[in-house]
Order: C-alpha cells, then structure tokens, then sequence
C-alpha cells in the first residue's frame, strides 16, 4: 500500500448472504401465494353472504365501525410465520460475526538494531512497545498471550499467560541486537502453541549459526510426532501477530516457517512498521539502511490466510493494533441459523393467535 496507509487485506473474500443445506424445502414457499388467494376468496365470499341480509345497512349501524385494518393483522403475521418455518425447514446457514474462541495470542516482535531508526516517533521500537502494551489493555482478559522476542535469534520472553502486569514488563525489558531472524520467529512461537508436536528447535538454532542454548529459550525438545497438515487458517484456538521493520538476514527461512503456520492452520497477522524507503542509521562504528520488505510480510499473511498491516507512523501503529483486536476478538463464522428462524416463526405464531382472541374471541 502508499505509505501511511492502515491496512492491506491479503485477499479478496467473497461471502454469501446466505446458504441452505436442503433447498429443496424452498420450493415449499410456492404455497405461499396460494394461501394469500385462499384467504382473499374468503374475504370475498364473506362479503357475498353478507349481501344477502336485506336489512344490511341496519345491523350494521347496529354494530358500529368494522374492525378495519386489523382484520387483516393476524393473517398477516401467520403467513410470516409460516414463511419463516419454511425457510427453517431448508437448514439456512449465514455468516454473523460471534465471539472469537481464540484463547492463545502470540506477539512476536522485532528487537533487532534498525528499530532504533526515528522515522517513526520517538523510534520504533518504543512505538512498538506502547502500542504493544495499548493492545494488552484492550483485550478480554480470558486470552493468553505470549511474547517472543527476536533478532539475530529468537526466543520466548513471556510464556502464555492470562497476567497483563507479566506481559508489560517481559515488554518493558527487550534489548536491541543485530540480525533479523524472522522466520525463526515463527517457528520458535509455533513450537510454543503446540510443545507436544516435536517441532525441530535444533534446526533453529542450526540456521542462526549458534548454539541451541544461545538461539532459544524454550523447552527442551521432545520426539517428533507424526503430523498431518490442516487447511490454512483453521486453528481457531491461537493466532501469531508478527511485527517487523525489516528484512531476513539470518535464521530459518521466512516463507518456510509461514508454511509450518498454515500446514498447522495458524493465521499470522503481519504489521509492518516504519517506512518503506528505508533510513540509514549507524551504531558503534557500523552503518546500514533498513528496508521494510512488504512484499515478504504479505506472502506470510497470504500464506496463512492473516492479514497485512502497514505502520508508517506511531499513530498507524496503534491503529493497527486496535483493529487487530477487534479482528481477534470476535470472528466471522458461517453458522445455521435454522433455529433462530424456528423462533421467530413460533413467535409470529403466537403473536397472529394473540391478537386475534384480542380482538375478535377467536383464533384466525
């Protein structure tokens, strides 16, 4: 996207407003019209018996003024009701936005040295940090979060939990390093979510040049398990936020570890902060400019049906955090709305009988 934009959806979903497990049932809505004649041919033919009173014009001062509009009332609303049945019958399905069952956010974050860089105020790193720490406050507190820190390695700062006051101060502490190992990011927060799949930490530390002691810390690891893929983006139960300014210099390769996200239906939201151009920025003798690689950022969303973000500035970021939440926070799921449909036909129902005893003593 142009710099300072919000946000950058990875792809487009078409979603329909509705679907029927059984359609057929549909057809039934043909009868519909047939009762709105039958109750019109009544009408009529109660107004042909009535002509046929000679002292009509009598009984009906007698009676005073007709029930009007009314009459019609009560019909009206058990048709309704009998559509809604109908429809009902069919097994509908829609797509509403409900309560999000994810119980686990992982916050891997970017502590390598271009997050000194001031394009975004005061710098990036601490624009990271406040916004971070903003989101905390705005999620349900039933969620778990944990937070991995990286750079030239990464490694698990605070483990999964429900303490705000743990995850701030995990954040409060991080340290700049040199390096960028994004998608050792991934697979150490991935290893987090899932400790009983034996996913090969070694390898990590391997493809950072390091140690395995220095690379992580995590917990040791355990035999591998046979695994199966899943579709992208079905694992509701956890998320991984990734937030980086810059590209991969070291570590397991990026696209490689956004691939064990989606074979494990992980979705990875990706916000990409500072700018695109890139800055030049020096530290203890040594100087580099540092690049934002969207193009990397939106291939690991895409991947693992996440989302892109763009961050140019501190107050984009906390925009993009705050809609992270509410995209985290509920979701949109396709759902049968079959019994909703069946209550609110009982309720039109009763509503039809009520009023029709109201005022005429007799049930339709």
């Amino acid at each position: 996207p142009a710099p300072g934009g919000l946000s950058q959806p990875t792809q487009d979903r078409k979603e329909a407003l509705m679907t029927f497990l059984w359609p057929q049932f549909l057809w039934l809505l043909l009868t519909l019209p047939l009762l709105v004649l039958l109750y019109l041919w009544l009408l009529r033919r109660r107004k042909a018996l009535a002509l046929r009173y000679a002292s009509l014009s009598i009984v009906k001062e007698a009676m005073g003024k007709g029930p009007g509009i009314r009459r019609h009332i009560p019909p009206v609303l058990f048709l309704l009701a009998l559509a809604a049945m109908l429809v009902a019958a069919a097994r509908p399905f829609a797509v509403v936005t409900l309560p999000s069952q994810q119980e686990t956010i992982i916050l891997a974050m970017d502590v390598s040295g271009s997050m000194r860089a001031t394009d975004v105020k005061p710098n990036r790193l601490v624009a990271s940090q406040v916004a971070a720490k903003a989101f905390l406050e705005e999620l349900p507190r039933n969620v778990r979060v944990g937070i991995v820190a990286f750079a030239g390695t990464a490694q698990v700062v605070q483990p999964p939990t429900l303490s705000r006051e743990d995850l701030v101060a995990a954040i409060d502490k991080f340290q700049m390093q040199r390096a960028t190992a994004i998608g050792s990011a991934i697979v150490i927060a991935l290893a987090e979510l899932f400790p009983d799949q034996g996913i090969d930490l070694d390898a990590v530390a391997r493809a950072s040049g390091r140690p395995r002691a220095m690379a992580i810390d995590a917990a040791p690891k355990k035999p591998q398990k046979e695994f199966t893929p899943v579709a992208p983006g079905s694992y509701n139960s956890a998320a991984i936020i990734l937030l980086t300014d810059g590209q991969r210099t070291t570590g397991v390769d990026t696209l490689e570890a956004a691939k064990m996200a989606a074979d494990r239906g992980v979705r990875i939201y990706t916000v990409g902060i500072g700018t695109v151009d890139g800055e030049t920025i020096g530290f203890e003798g040594w100087s580099m400019r540092v690049r934002l690689d969207e193009e990397t950022l939106k291939k690991i969303a895409l991947q693992t049906q996440g989302e892109y973000f763009y961050a140019g500035t501190a107050e984009n970021l906390k925009a993009v955090y705050e809609k992270l939440g509410s995209r985290l926070t509920v979701e949109k799921k396709e759902t049968e709305v079959s019994g909703l449909l069946a209550l609110v036909a009982a309720v039109l129902a009763l509503l039809a009988g009520g009023l029709s005893m109201l005022w005429f003593n007799r049930v339709l």
